[in-house]
């Protein structure tokens, strides 16, 4: 499974990369504005860290708008992904900017119908939002598993990009049931390290290596 990272924290998105843990970036108005910075010059530094898909989202409501602001993010850089909500106007312009050979990820995704549609409209990701369907006691994960089978039934293309991670077993649920992509805040990929049996197993060891009075070095 392909890891994005959440954020618009370039040092965040640095120190994963780093340790290759990024695969690409999701970024949405939202984390444009915690970053404080300009959307066109947050975006194009992150491009510049990551080779991976970069997604950039419009704002625009109607289509005309959003293939519009689509053109121009795409200018950015080469590996920008333009996010589009998955409404009626987010469909067509899916459509549009997927003709045209550019990545197109449709998200705000809450149901296997919706993301059939957006497969036919030529989606490169789809983002179903798991955290959201959980917050209402609608089981995620179960979301995730629907979409599996229909584009695996059909063979379609677009992959699964589980959205709206809030935890560890978010991440591990997805993986079992083959998302493609999970897009994650930092916090949630450095969480997947912890074990508690690992921090207790590394203190007893420390401790015995204590008693030994030895040193490696």
């Amino acid at each position: 499974m392909k890891f994005f990272v959440d954020t618009a924290d370039t040092d965040a998105i640095r120190e994963l990369q780093e340790l290759g843990m990024v695969d690409g970036v999701t970024t949405n108005p939202s984390l444009i504005m915690k970053s404080g910075r300009d959307i066109k010059e947050v975006t194009k530094e992150i491009c510049s860290i990551v080779s991976g898909p970069v997604s950039a989202e419009t704002v625009a409501l109607d289509a005309e708008g959003m293939i519009a602001e689509g053109r121009v993010l795409a200018k950015i850089a080469d590996n920008i992904t333009i996010k589009v909500p998955l409404t009626w106007d987010g469909l067509k312009a899916c459509k549009v900017l997927s003709e045209e050979g550019r990545m197109v990820n449709v998200t705000l995704c809450f149901s296997a119908n919706q993301a059939l549609l957006a497969a036919k409209a030529g989606a490169t990701f789809i983002s179903p939002f798991l955290g959201r369907l959980d917050d209402l006691n609608l089981d995620g994960m179960a979301l995730i598993r629907d979409i599996r089978t229909i584009y695996d039934n059909y063979g379609f293309e677009t992959q699964i990009l589980a959205a709206s991670i809030r935890t560890v077993n978010h991440m591990k649920e997805a993986a079992l049931i083959g998302s493609d992509v999970a897009t994650a805040p930092p916090a949630v990929i450095h969480q997947m390290a912890n074990h508690v049996l690992t921090d207790k197993g590394l203190d007893a060891f420390v401790a015995d290596w204590k008693s030994t009075g030895q040193s490696i070095l």
